[in-house]
Protein backbone atom coordinates (compact mmCIF):
# COMPACT_ATOMS: atom_id res chain seq x y z
CA UNK A 1 0.00 0.00 0.00
CA UNK A 2 1.51 3.42 -0.96
CA UNK A 3 2.17 5.82 2.01
CA UNK A 4 0.57 9.42 1.42
CA UNK A 5 3.51 11.51 1.63
CA UNK A 6 4.97 14.78 -0.58
CA UNK A 7 8.49 15.14 -2.31
CA UNK A 8 11.30 16.93 -0.53
CA UNK A 9 13.00 18.29 -3.89
CA UNK A 10 16.54 19.39 -3.81
CA UNK A 11 15.44 23.27 -4.75
CA UNK A 12 13.22 23.98 -1.63
CA UNK A 13 15.15 25.80 1.10
CA UNK A 14 17.64 24.23 3.45
CA UNK A 15 18.30 26.83 5.63
CA UNK A 16 16.14 28.90 8.65
CA UNK A 17 15.53 32.14 7.19
CA UNK A 18 15.11 34.35 10.13
CA UNK A 19 15.20 37.94 9.16
CA UNK A 20 12.35 36.76 6.05
CA UNK A 21 10.04 35.40 8.56
CA UNK A 22 10.94 38.27 10.91
CA UNK A 23 9.69 40.67 7.84
CA UNK A 24 6.81 38.49 7.14
CA UNK A 25 4.88 38.46 10.35
CA UNK A 26 5.39 42.61 10.80
CA UNK A 27 4.04 43.05 6.87
CA UNK A 28 1.48 41.18 7.80
CA UNK A 29 0.65 42.62 11.38
CA UNK A 30 0.43 46.14 9.47
CA UNK A 31 -1.74 45.32 6.81
CA UNK A 32 -5.24 45.06 8.89
CA UNK A 33 -6.97 45.60 6.44
CA UNK A 34 -6.08 42.98 3.56
CA UNK A 35 -8.11 40.62 2.48
CA UNK A 36 -6.97 37.86 4.61
CA UNK A 37 -7.03 39.79 7.30
CA UNK A 38 -10.59 40.59 6.92
CA UNK A 39 -11.81 37.12 5.72
CA UNK A 40 -9.89 35.81 8.62
CA UNK A 41 -11.63 37.91 11.23
CA UNK A 42 -12.74 35.24 13.02
CA UNK A 43 -9.06 33.62 14.43
CA UNK A 44 -8.04 37.40 14.83
CA UNK A 45 -7.11 36.74 18.80
CA UNK A 46 -5.88 33.49 17.68
CA UNK A 47 -4.01 35.01 14.68
CA UNK A 48 -2.38 37.93 17.33
CA UNK A 49 -1.07 35.30 19.79
CA UNK A 50 0.59 33.06 16.90
CA UNK A 51 2.63 35.73 15.38
CA UNK A 52 3.31 37.29 18.23
CA UNK A 53 4.48 34.24 20.28
CA UNK A 54 6.36 33.38 16.69
CA UNK A 55 8.33 37.38 17.02
CA UNK A 56 9.12 36.83 20.27
CA UNK A 57 10.38 33.25 19.32
CA UNK A 58 13.08 34.89 17.22
CA UNK A 59 13.59 37.83 19.36
CA UNK A 60 11.94 40.47 17.22
CA UNK A 61 9.08 41.52 18.97
CA UNK A 62 10.47 45.02 18.43
CA UNK A 63 9.00 45.03 14.51
CA UNK A 64 5.31 44.59 15.72
CA UNK A 65 5.57 48.17 17.28
CA UNK A 66 1.57 48.26 17.89
CA UNK A 67 1.19 46.76 21.39
CA UNK A 68 -1.36 49.93 23.01
CA UNK A 69 -3.57 48.45 20.13
CA UNK A 70 -3.59 45.02 20.57
CA UNK A 71 -4.16 45.83 24.65
CA UNK A 72 -7.31 47.97 23.55
CA UNK A 73 -8.53 45.33 21.54
CA UNK A 74 -7.61 42.53 24.26
CA UNK A 75 -10.20 44.60 26.19
CA UNK A 76 -12.69 45.31 23.60
CA UNK A 77 -12.92 41.68 23.13
CA UNK A 78 -14.32 40.90 26.58
CA UNK A 79 -17.72 40.59 27.37
CA UNK A 80 -20.16 41.38 29.76
CA UNK A 81 -19.78 36.96 30.67
CA UNK A 82 -16.12 37.58 31.22
CA UNK A 83 -15.40 35.29 27.93
CA UNK A 84 -13.16 36.86 24.93
CA UNK A 85 -14.15 37.31 21.68
CA UNK A 86 -11.92 36.80 18.32
CA UNK A 87 -12.49 40.16 17.52
CA UNK A 88 -15.13 43.17 18.30
CA UNK A 89 -18.79 41.94 17.52
CA UNK A 90 -17.98 38.14 17.80
CA UNK A 91 -19.29 35.98 20.66
CA UNK A 92 -16.64 35.13 23.41
CA UNK A 93 -14.81 31.57 23.60
CA UNK A 94 -12.74 29.61 25.39
CA UNK A 95 -9.64 28.98 22.56
CA UNK A 96 -10.05 32.89 22.41
CA UNK A 97 -9.79 33.49 25.82
CA UNK A 98 -6.79 31.29 26.49
CA UNK A 99 -5.13 33.30 23.30
CA UNK A 100 -5.55 36.59 24.95
CA UNK A 101 -4.70 35.47 28.28
CA UNK A 102 -1.26 34.13 26.71
CA UNK A 103 -1.14 37.97 24.89
CA UNK A 104 -1.27 39.78 27.93
CA UNK A 105 1.49 37.77 29.46
CA UNK A 106 3.87 37.96 27.11
CA UNK A 107 3.43 41.32 26.80
CA UNK A 108 4.00 41.27 30.86
CA UNK A 109 0.56 43.17 31.19
CA UNK A 110 -1.95 40.46 32.64
CA UNK A 111 -2.49 42.64 36.29
CA UNK A 112 -2.66 45.67 34.12
CA UNK A 113 -6.09 46.04 34.44
CA UNK A 114 -6.78 45.60 31.07
CA UNK A 115 -9.54 42.85 31.48
CA UNK A 116 -11.28 42.12 34.09
CA UNK A 117 -9.57 38.77 35.79
CA UNK A 118 -12.32 37.61 37.98
CA UNK A 119 -14.76 37.62 35.03
CA UNK A 120 -12.62 35.70 33.01
CA UNK A 121 -12.31 32.65 35.86
CA UNK A 122 -16.25 32.88 35.95
CA UNK A 123 -16.65 32.67 32.45
CA UNK A 124 -14.35 29.59 32.57
CA UNK A 125 -15.91 28.06 35.48
CA UNK A 126 -19.73 28.17 33.88
CA UNK A 127 -18.47 26.45 31.09
CA UNK A 128 -17.02 23.45 32.94
CA UNK A 129 -20.17 20.47 33.35
CA UNK A 130 -21.26 18.20 35.81
CA UNK A 131 -19.09 15.17 33.83
CA UNK A 132 -16.02 17.49 34.42
CA UNK A 133 -15.99 18.37 30.47
CA UNK A 134 -15.78 22.04 29.07
CA UNK A 135 -17.87 23.97 26.55
CA UNK A 136 -16.42 26.08 24.15
CA UNK A 137 -19.04 28.91 24.58
CA UNK A 138 -22.33 29.31 25.38
CA UNK A 139 -23.40 27.10 22.16
CA UNK A 140 -22.64 23.88 23.97
CA UNK A 141 -19.88 21.91 22.24
CA UNK A 142 -17.82 19.83 23.97
CA UNK A 143 -14.38 18.86 23.25
CA UNK A 144 -11.05 17.83 25.12
CA UNK A 145 -9.35 20.92 23.13
CA UNK A 146 -11.44 23.05 25.54
CA UNK A 147 -10.47 21.52 28.54
CA UNK A 148 -6.93 22.31 27.97
CA UNK A 149 -7.69 25.71 27.19
CA UNK A 150 -9.52 25.88 30.44
CA UNK A 151 -6.81 23.96 32.53
CA UNK A 152 -4.33 26.75 30.67
CA UNK A 153 -5.83 29.89 31.35
CA UNK A 154 -6.50 29.25 35.02
CA UNK A 155 -2.69 28.10 34.91
CA UNK A 156 -1.26 31.30 33.85
CA UNK A 157 -3.53 33.01 36.02
CA UNK A 158 -2.74 30.90 38.68
CA UNK A 159 -6.48 30.08 39.28
CA UNK A 160 -6.30 26.46 38.37
CA UNK A 161 -7.93 25.91 42.21
CA UNK A 162 -11.00 26.96 41.06
CA UNK A 163 -12.47 24.68 38.81
CA UNK A 164 -13.39 20.74 39.79
CA UNK A 165 -9.57 19.21 38.67
CA UNK A 166 -10.69 16.25 39.56
CA UNK A 167 -13.33 15.81 37.37
CA UNK A 168 -11.89 17.59 34.74
CA UNK A 169 -8.87 15.11 33.70
CA UNK A 170 -11.37 12.24 34.62
CA UNK A 171 -13.15 13.28 31.46
CA UNK A 172 -9.94 14.28 29.70
CA UNK A 173 -8.99 10.28 30.54
CA UNK A 174 -12.50 9.40 29.20
CA UNK A 175 -11.20 11.05 25.94
CA UNK A 176 -8.31 8.13 26.00
CA UNK A 177 -7.78 4.94 23.63
CA UNK A 178 -6.37 2.15 25.17
CA UNK A 179 -5.38 0.38 21.92
CA UNK A 180 -3.23 3.30 20.46
CA UNK A 181 -2.61 5.32 23.92
CA UNK A 182 -3.52 8.59 22.15
CA UNK A 183 -6.54 10.87 22.87
CA UNK A 184 -9.93 12.00 20.69
CA UNK A 185 -12.34 14.98 20.95
CA UNK A 186 -14.46 13.36 23.20
CA UNK A 187 -14.93 9.52 24.29
CA UNK A 188 -14.77 7.33 21.46
CA UNK A 189 -13.22 9.44 18.90
CA UNK A 190 -10.56 8.80 16.78
CA UNK A 191 -7.06 10.05 17.99
CA UNK A 192 -5.82 12.98 16.61
CA UNK A 193 -1.99 14.15 17.04
CA UNK A 194 -3.07 17.84 18.26
CA UNK A 195 -5.86 16.09 20.48
CA UNK A 196 -3.33 14.15 22.19
CA UNK A 197 -1.01 17.51 22.96
CA UNK A 198 -4.04 18.93 24.21
CA UNK A 199 -4.23 15.97 26.46
CA UNK A 200 -1.53 15.71 28.00
CA UNK A 201 -1.00 19.57 28.51
CA UNK A 202 -3.96 19.30 30.51
CA UNK A 203 -2.50 16.16 32.52
CA UNK A 204 1.03 18.06 32.76
CA UNK A 205 -0.47 21.31 34.50
CA UNK A 206 -2.58 18.97 37.05
CA UNK A 207 0.83 16.63 37.37
CA UNK A 208 -1.07 13.29 36.50
CA UNK A 209 0.83 12.49 33.82
CA UNK A 210 1.36 8.85 35.13
CA UNK A 211 -2.29 8.27 34.37
CA UNK A 212 -1.07 7.12 30.88
CA UNK A 213 1.16 4.43 29.12
CA UNK A 214 3.71 6.98 27.56
CA UNK A 215 5.49 4.44 25.27
CA UNK A 216 2.26 3.12 23.72
CA UNK A 217 1.00 6.75 23.01
CA UNK A 218 5.03 7.64 22.34
CA UNK A 219 4.87 4.97 19.46
CA UNK A 220 1.93 6.04 18.34
CA UNK A 221 3.37 9.23 17.95
CA UNK A 222 6.67 8.84 16.37
CA UNK A 223 4.69 6.39 13.73
CA UNK A 224 3.35 10.13 12.40
CA UNK A 225 6.87 10.61 10.82
CA UNK A 226 6.62 9.88 7.23
CA UNK A 227 9.42 8.94 4.43
CA UNK A 228 9.78 12.50 3.63
CA UNK A 229 10.59 13.49 7.69
CA UNK A 230 7.17 15.33 7.99
CA UNK A 231 4.72 13.94 10.26
CA UNK A 232 0.87 13.61 10.20
CA UNK A 233 -2.00 13.92 12.57
CA UNK A 234 -3.21 10.14 12.32
CA UNK A 235 -2.61 7.42 10.12
CA UNK A 236 -2.75 7.62 6.31
CA UNK A 237 -3.11 11.69 6.01
CA UNK A 238 -0.18 13.58 4.43
CA UNK A 239 2.11 15.55 6.79
CA UNK A 240 1.23 18.72 7.65
CA UNK A 241 4.04 21.58 9.10
CA UNK A 242 1.43 22.28 12.35
CA UNK A 243 2.38 18.54 13.42
CA UNK A 244 5.83 19.59 13.98
CA UNK A 245 4.36 21.39 16.63
CA UNK A 246 1.40 18.89 18.22
CA UNK A 247 3.91 15.80 17.72
CA UNK A 248 6.73 17.54 18.86
CA UNK A 249 5.83 18.91 21.82
CA UNK A 250 3.91 15.99 23.07
CA UNK A 251 6.99 13.67 22.60
CA UNK A 252 8.39 16.30 24.73
CA UNK A 253 6.18 15.67 27.84
CA UNK A 254 6.76 12.46 27.26
CA UNK A 255 10.46 12.46 27.51
CA UNK A 256 10.60 10.64 23.94
CA UNK A 257 11.33 13.41 21.53
CA UNK A 258 14.30 11.48 20.42
CA UNK A 259 11.76 8.67 19.26
CA UNK A 260 11.90 10.52 15.71
CA UNK A 261 14.27 11.22 13.35
CA UNK A 262 15.64 15.06 13.64
CA UNK A 263 17.29 15.69 11.00
CA UNK A 264 14.86 14.36 8.46
CA UNK A 265 11.97 16.40 10.08
CA UNK A 266 14.38 19.61 10.03
CA UNK A 267 14.53 19.28 6.24
CA UNK A 268 10.98 18.77 5.64
CA UNK A 269 10.65 22.09 8.13
CA UNK A 270 12.95 24.13 6.35
CA UNK A 271 11.63 22.90 2.62
CA UNK A 272 8.00 24.68 3.81
CA UNK A 273 9.67 28.05 4.34
CA UNK A 274 9.03 30.83 0.94
CA UNK A 275 12.01 31.78 -0.09
CA UNK A 276 11.06 35.28 -1.07
CA UNK A 277 8.07 36.59 1.59
CA UNK A 278 9.21 34.62 4.54
CA UNK A 279 6.29 32.70 6.59
CA UNK A 280 5.88 28.78 6.88
CA UNK A 281 3.46 26.77 4.80
CA UNK A 282 2.01 23.42 5.71
CA UNK A 283 3.64 21.46 3.11
CA UNK A 284 6.84 22.81 0.56
CA UNK A 285 5.36 25.27 -2.28
CA UNK A 286 1.78 26.47 -0.48
CA UNK A 287 0.95 29.70 0.82
CA UNK A 288 2.25 30.49 3.51
CA UNK A 289 0.30 31.83 6.88
CA UNK A 290 1.08 33.17 10.48
CA UNK A 291 -0.51 29.70 12.30
CA UNK A 292 2.11 27.66 10.55
CA UNK A 293 4.98 30.14 10.71
CA UNK A 294 4.36 30.24 14.58
CA UNK A 295 5.02 25.93 14.39
CA UNK A 296 7.42 25.90 12.20
CA UNK A 297 9.54 28.10 14.27
CA UNK A 298 8.45 26.41 17.51
CA UNK A 299 9.35 22.85 16.03
CA UNK A 300 12.72 24.40 15.30
CA UNK A 301 13.02 25.32 18.46
CA UNK A 302 12.39 21.68 20.38
CA UNK A 303 14.72 20.36 17.98
CA UNK A 304 17.53 22.38 18.88
CA UNK A 305 17.31 22.77 22.28
CA UNK A 306 15.84 19.44 23.71
CA UNK A 307 16.61 16.33 21.06
CA UNK A 308 20.39 16.36 22.71
CA UNK A 309 23.97 16.65 20.84
CA UNK A 310 24.05 14.05 18.38
CA UNK A 311 24.29 15.22 15.00
CA UNK A 312 24.67 13.36 11.29
CA UNK A 313 27.60 15.63 10.21
CA UNK A 314 29.61 18.49 11.40
CA UNK A 315 27.72 20.46 9.12
CA UNK A 316 24.68 19.71 10.80
CA UNK A 317 26.35 20.71 14.03
CA UNK A 318 27.08 23.75 13.15
CA UNK A 319 23.82 24.69 11.92
CA UNK A 320 21.69 23.83 15.06
CA UNK A 321 24.74 25.52 17.30
CA UNK A 322 23.54 28.92 15.13
CA UNK A 323 19.60 28.14 15.70
CA UNK A 324 20.35 27.65 19.62
CA UNK A 325 21.76 31.60 19.48
CA UNK A 326 18.77 33.12 17.56
CA UNK A 327 15.68 30.99 18.56
CA UNK A 328 14.39 30.86 22.01
CA UNK A 329 13.22 27.71 23.86
CA UNK A 330 9.98 26.80 24.11
CA UNK A 331 7.74 25.36 26.69
CA UNK A 332 6.52 22.38 24.94
CA UNK A 333 3.04 22.34 27.10
CA UNK A 334 1.92 26.46 26.63
CA UNK A 335 3.28 27.32 23.50
CA UNK A 336 5.63 30.02 25.20
CA UNK A 337 9.12 31.09 25.45
CA UNK A 338 10.30 29.18 28.52
CA UNK A 339 11.60 32.37 30.27
CA UNK A 340 8.41 33.35 30.63
CA UNK A 341 7.34 30.37 32.20
CA UNK A 342 10.22 30.13 34.37
CA UNK A 343 9.15 34.01 35.69
CA UNK A 344 5.85 32.89 36.24
CA UNK A 345 7.17 30.10 38.05
CA UNK A 346 3.91 27.95 36.63
CA UNK A 347 4.13 24.04 37.90
CA UNK A 348 3.94 21.32 35.21
CA UNK A 349 4.92 17.79 35.37
CA UNK A 350 7.14 16.43 32.04
CA UNK A 351 8.13 12.91 31.87
CA UNK A 352 11.43 11.03 31.28
CA UNK A 353 12.54 7.75 29.95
Amino acid sequence: MLTKDVEIKDEYPKEFLLEKHAQYLANYAKNKDGYEQITLEYLRMSGIYWGLTAMDLIDRTSLLGHKSEILELIKQCQHECGGISSSVGHDPHILHTLSAIQILTIYDAINDNVIDLNKVVTYIKSLQQKDGSFFGDKWGEIDVRFSFCAIASLSLLNRLHEIDINSAISFVMKCNNLIDGGFGSRPGSESHAGLVYCALGALSLTGQLDRINADLLGWWLCERQLPSGGLNGRPEKLPDLCYSWWVLASLQILGRLHWIDRNKLMRFITACQDEESGGFSDRPGNLVDPFHTLFGIAGISLLIHEYGDSYDSEATAVQMTKLKSCVKLINPVLCMPQCLIDKLNIKMQLLKL
